[in-house]
């Protein structure tokens, strides 16, 4: 039987996200949205959203006097990244 997609990660910008994150655990905003092609306003909704969910930890700092959002992705989001995928696989043939 198919499992159930978790809502959260099947946006495909979300879920680019937090393929991103899952390979490095943690990247600069604008590292993000040079990989994803998104824009900034976008992405930022969509980070945003992940966050709540729990997926990643936003943390918002000064580098040389420059705003910088590092997101990362917490042990929760990587558990989620997990099912996600072994619920995708159910959908493949074997």
């Amino acid at each position: 039987m198919f499992k159930e997609l978790d809502p959260i990660l099947h946006s495909q910008l979300r879920l680019a996200v937090m393929s991103l994150l899952i390979g490095v655990k943690e990247a600069e905003f604008t590292f993000i949205r040079e990989k994803t092609g998104a824009t900034a306003g976008n992405l930022s909704v969509q980070i945003t959203k992940l966050k709540e969910a729990g997926y990643v930890d936003v943390i918002k700092q000064f580098k040389e006097n420059y705003p910088q959002t590092i997101c990362r992705v917490t042990p929760q989001g990587v558990r989620a990244f997990e099912n996600y995928v072994k619920a995708l696989q159910s959908y493949l043939p074997k």
